[in-house]
């Protein structure tokens, strides 16, 4: 058996990994939202100066590098590697962002579900001596994602109360076998879940699945319950697959006055016309690195889990009437020893 293991899907570090710098970068409804202002960068330019969506996105993850390598005290010549994806076909705006920067390059993909998938892998990385120093990038863009899984903005379509908000945004996170930080303690790599959801405007219903089947699997793993943490963040359920997650962790006997969702967290559901709350890559990375690691670093939490969720769908799967699968991986934070 594996000697790091715990059960049958948790992965405890040896020598645990330290987040030694993060950053981010968002546009004008994100900033408009609960968190606004602790982004490091904002642009009421959908475009960001760029001539297409696309590009914009590319853009927004260089400057959530950038910003992520600024508070580290870091080079971009000092990354081992660098794990990174996005929503779009073949990954595009994070290898194009990689692009020039001379840095080993492993494009990752697990839709919303990419920032864990991306902290877990690069974890496990410095945690086996394989990199002292790693970055984990991901973005997601409200305009391209709507142009590639629904229908081009010109259209109009209406959106069902169902649907979830794209966010705009991107967050770079930047790892080190060694320093003074927040800590990634363990790790639990999601399984593929399927309850036949196949509502293209339902992904709460669809992911939460699998977010239930994650942290029962980790608190099974490690003998801990949600109690146990200051805070357990999942994303982007929203606010229905949310309750509907609370639902089934209530069923087992577990509280949840602890949990939220980054969909939750992202955008104003009373002010902003999100309905459902936000989603995408680049919201729970957004969330991730503008509130949950500055309080981690502060002293405010303690230990927390991030949990972000994936729904493993195409444009083509959806025309062929498939159901929309989804995963969800565990990382565990804890707070700088002291």
């Amino acid at each position: 058996m594996a000697k790091n293991r715990i059960g049958r899907q948790t992965i405890a570090c040896a020598a645990p990994p330290v987040v030694i710098g993060w950053g981010n970068l968002a546009g004008l409804k994100e900033q408009q939202g609960p968190l606004g202002e602790q982004f490091d960068e904002t642009d009421i330019d959908p475009y960001f100066g760029e001539e297409t969506w696309e590009q914009a996105e590319i853009y927004m993850q260089r400057r959530a590098l950038h910003h992520a390598l600024h508070r580290a005290g870091r080079r971009v010549e000092e990354l081992d590697c660098m794990l990174a994806g996005d929503l779009l076909n073949q990954c595009i705006s994070s290898s194009f962002a990689a692009r020039g920067s001379d840095v080993p390059f492993l494009g990752i993909y697990t839709a919303c579900a990419t920032m864990s998938q991306g902290l877990g892998l690069a974890a496990l990385l410095l945690d086996g001596g394989y990199a002292d120093c790693a970055a984990a990038v991901t973005s997601s863009h409200f305009c391209s994602a709507e142009r590639q899984y629904r229908m081009p903005l010109p259209y109009g379509g209406q959106r069902a109360p169902t649907a979830q908000w794209t966010a705009t945004a991107a967050g770079a996170v930047i790892l080190a076998a060694a320093g003074q930080g927040p800590r990634i303690t363990q790790v639990t790599f999601g399984k593929i879940v399927d309850w036949g959801i196949t509502d293209q405007t339902n992904m709460g219903a669809a992911m939460a699945p699998a977010a239930y089947d994650s942290l029962s699997a980790y608190f099974r793993d490690t003998e801990t319950k949600p109690t146990d943490f200051d805070l357990i963040v999942t994303g982007d359920l929203g606010h229905l697959g949310g309750k509907i997650l609370r639902e089934f962790l209530e069923k087992d006997g577990l509280g949840t006055s602890n949990c939220t969702d980054c969909g939750m967290l992202l955008f104003d559901k009373e002010a902003q016309d999100v309905h459902a709350g936000g989603s995408g890559a680049g919201c729970s990375a957004a969330v991730l690195t503008a509130e949950l690691l500055p309080k981690l670093a502060a002293g405010e939490y303690k230990k927390i889990l991030f949990c972000a969720t994936g729904a493993l769908l195409s444009p083509i799967s959806a025309q062929q009437k498939e159901s929309i699968p989804g995963v969800c991986h565990v990382i565990c934070l804890e707070g700088a020893e002291i």
